[in-house]
């Protein structure tokens, strides 16, 4: 007889002679009893005695880890916080076995992965960086997360030192963090392994790490004052916020200009020296030594100074009397600049409201009318001080160079200070990935990588690109023909708009079925050309003319950043990428196909993450500047300027361009130019060089007020110019076409894509090297 066998929990008994089970389950009092339970095993882990560890004894070792090494500040909360941590989780031994200290290098490293401040401060995310490192600990060290922490997103990535590695893998990047964010080690949409050996199996395809950024999808940042430092805003943006974001928007650009000037050699007061007094705002002459500096004065303290010289930095405004004002955060004072001269020379930069300005002059005390405070109606501190402020000099504030912004040298290396770690694209930090992108860069594009066909690195760029011309569907025909008999297409196409010379759905200009038709001829022509449709990415970026803001604005200037071409007019070139697509007959990979990509207008173009940012605008800036711009220097002597313009810059750096800082691009055509064109060209590069001294010293893409060329408050963010980009393509159509580099910025105006009267017409377009990040003008007749 086979023995009685207690059934399986949770199966069904059997009559198999086999498994020795009867036909019914034996009664709960004829059940054998249960088995004993298993012995005692003493835990493989070794235990942690908890202690009380006081502040004051980490103190020495803390100030060493943060403040020596990575230049952070612990308040005593914070403080309060890791000896409470330390003590529960390290033991006695947080001293003698060194995990104390490397549980602080991990905190350290965490609270600036994930875009703190310069001072720590007990708070969420020093909680939430507390409670992953929990899930890690093991024996008072720091090991692999535990796996039933589920909650945690730092399996595995800790280790973020030179020594080791850290984990990228997709679980990992994609898993929602403690307090509910996306991790933010700066690595958040790139998916990049560290060793050489996962690099190797990586996508050979460059476009693969191609990245086309709309203004509305960028991350949106604000700079903290008290923190110094960047900080992510999180609420959700609205094109009707209320009105304390619209002065939020210029209080922001004046404290990043404000900040940046502060880092400037030349805006530091010399630790020893002969003279505390600061210098005058001029070009001044080789004998300048290092000992001198500039001092910035609030407006507010020029109350009872009168008659003495200073240097503002405020903004120019039109006062409501009608008069030059020039404000600050603390006040407003009247401006003349009728004797002033332009530090970088005569008509070397515009200056209209709305810019931030350096101005030094002499402030003028007049009390009649002012009031018994000195400080006209307004009876306040911030509002309109007293007399008025005669300037002798005005320029534009100096440029930061991009690694001087990122803290990091000009090979990419690290160096202490600069906003590295904060993700301004949200596709990683320079610091977090920009060194393994670059080798992957180098790799990918680089000079003897493995995309050996020179072409295969372009980025073929036309502006102005009027679809309602037929000798613009001519020119796009010819451009096409040039790159579709090469071997290797271009990487990516930008077709920036106006595509309407006139105003569409305004009324009276093109409707909305003509202008459907415009697009449905562009994708005839692409149509005869499926090798480009199906290789390169193709970017459309709009102008003032296309929908949906010309339909209310007639051409004017409209809101930026402005959407995209609705999907509605788009529709008939999408078939014909998809027609491309199917006419190929084999199996490619899902994503490597061409795509076309409507985005907005500004756009960034990003290639491998932080390694090569691309800002792309579509505006004619040249001649708004033209129009709005203040008259500086009109009474003062006509030899005075050019006395000035033969003397030297003071150490300021980015303050006058040079042989060093700007230098010209490729501008020739293809045909000779005619008989005195050295002259043209000479008033052409003059008036390029304003232009870029005038844009790149404001950080921003719209130095203008709002009345003259009205911004999303809340998307304003996404005009920034700071930290500089490696290129920017500014498609102005009333500035002459030109390449030029200043300060590490390259600048690039293609120009109008088909130009000139008469019977044969020139095309003009720009050929951008993604691999040298410059720029060759290009031209042919059609």
């Amino acid at each position: 007889m086979a023995s009685l066998q207690r059934p399986v929990d949770n199966a069904a008994p059997s009559s198999s002679p086999a498994f020795g089970t009867p036909l019914h389950p034996l009664p709960p009092t004829q059940r054998p009893p249960p088995p004993p339970p298993p012995a005692f095993k003493a835990p493989t882990v070794p235990t942690i005695l908890p202690i009380l560890l006081p502040p004051p004894t980490l103190r020495p070792l803390a100030f060493r880890t943060f403040t020596k090494k990575h230049n952070l500040t612990l308040n005593s909360s914070a403080l309060q916080a890791l000896a409470t941590f330390i003590g529960r989780h390290c033991g006695s031994g947080w001293r003698e076995e060194g995990t104390g200290e490397r549980v602080l290098e991990e905190v350290a490293k965490l609270w600036k992965a994930e875009s703190g401040g310069v001072i720590v401060e007990d708070g969420t995310k020093l909680k939430g960086i507390l409670k992953t490192l929990e899930g890690s600990m093991s024996g008072g060290r720091i090991g692999a997360a535990k796996t039933a922490s589920k909650g945690l997103n730092r399996e595995g990535s800790f280790a973020f030192g030179n020594d080791s590695a850290v984990d990228l893998s997709d679980d990992v990047t994609r898993r929602p963090s403690v307090d509910g964010r996306q991790n933010s080690f700066g690595i958040s949409n790139l998916q990049v392994d560290e060793d050489a050996h996962d690099e190797e199996e990586a996508i050979k395809d460059p476009r693969a790490w191609l990245k086309v950024l709309s203004a509305f999808e960028q991350p949106r940042f604000t700079f903290n004052v008290e923190k110094k430092h960047y900080l992510q805003l999180t609420n959700k943006p609205s094109l009707f916020p209320p009105p304390s974001h619209k002065t939020a928007l210029f209080r922001e650009r004046y404290n990043v200009i404000y900040q940046r000037l502060l880092r400037n050699e030349a805006f530091q007061a010399p630790s020893f020296t002969t003279s505390n007094k600061p210098s005058r705002l001029s070009r001044t002459d080789s004998t300048t030594t290092a000992n001198q500096f500039y001092k910035i004065t609030p407006i507010a303290n020029l109350l009872g100074r009168g008659g003495t010289g200073h240097l503002l930095l405020g903004m120019l405004v039109i006062a409501p009397t009608g008069t030059l004002a020039l404000n600050d955060l603390t006040g407003s004072i009247f401006l003349d600049l009728q004797h002033a001269t332009m530090v970088h020379g005569e008509e070397s930069a515009y200056f209209c409201p709305g810019m931030i300005v350096l101005v030094d002059g002499v402030y003028e005390e007049d009390w009649s009318g002012a009031g018994s405070s000195g400080l006209g109606n307004t009876g306040g501190v911030g509002g309109t001080i007293g007399g008025r402020f005669v300037g002798f000099s005005i320029g534009g504030p100096p440029v930061e160079r991009r690694n001087l912004s990122l803290g990091t040298d000009l090979k990419g290396a690290d160096v202490s200070g600069g906003f590295g770690w904060t993700d301004f694209l949200g596709l990683g930090s320079e610091k977090a990935v920009g060194q393994r992108m670059k080798k992957l860069e180098q790799r990918l594009v680089g000079a003897g990588g493995e995309q050996a066909d020179e072409t295969r690195k372009k980025a073929i760029v036309l502006a102005e690109c009027s679809l309602d011309q037929p000798s613009t569907l001519a020119a796009i025909r010819k451009v096409c023909e040039h790159y579709a008999a090469q071997d290797h297409q271009p990487m990516t196409f930008v077709l920036m708009g106006n595509f309407s010379s006139q105003a569409s759905m305004a009324g009276a200009g093109t409707g909305s079925i003509e202008y459907k038709e415009l697009f449905n001829e562009l994708a005839a022509v692409l149509s005869d050309f499926p090798s480009l449709l199906r290789t390169s990415t193709w970017t459309f970026i709009p102008g003032d003319n296309d929908p949906w803001g010309s339909a209310f604005s007639a051409g004017a200037s409209t809101t930026v950043p402005k959407q995209g071409v609705p999907d509605i007019f788009t529709s008939r070139i999408k078939r014909a990428f998809a027609n491309a697509k199917a006419e190929a007959g084999v199996a490619r990979r899902e994503g490597m196909d061409g795509e076309a990509i409507w985005t907005s207008n500004p756009a960034k173009l990003s290639l491998f993450g932080p390694a090569h940012e691309v800002m792309l605008f579509r505006d004619d800036i040249s001649g708004r500047l033209r129009r709005n711009a203040v008259r500086v220097g009109s009474a003062a002597p006509a030899g005075q300027q050019t006395a000035t313009e033969e003397m030297q810059d003071v150490a300021m750096s980015g303050t006058l361009p040079s042989t060093e800082d700007v230098s010209e691009g490729d501008t020739r055509m293809k045909d000779n130019q005619a008989p005195g064109a050295d002259a043209h060209e000479d008033y052409k590069t003059a008036q390029a060089k304003r232009l870029i001294m005038t844009l790149l010293p404001q950080s921003t893409l719209s130095p203008f007020s709002l009345t003259t060329r009205p911004v999303h408050w809340d998307y304003a963010g996404s005009l920034s110019l700071y930290p500089m980009p490696h290129t920017l393509i500014l498609a102005d159509a009333e500035a002459p076409p030109f390449a030029m580099t200043f300060e590490g910025c390259h600048v690039i105006n293609p120009g109008k894509l088909v130009s000139g009267g008469g019977r044969r017409k020139q095309v003009q377009w720009c050929e951008y090297d993604l691999w040298t990040k410059r720029g060759t003008l290009k031209g042919d007749w059609v």
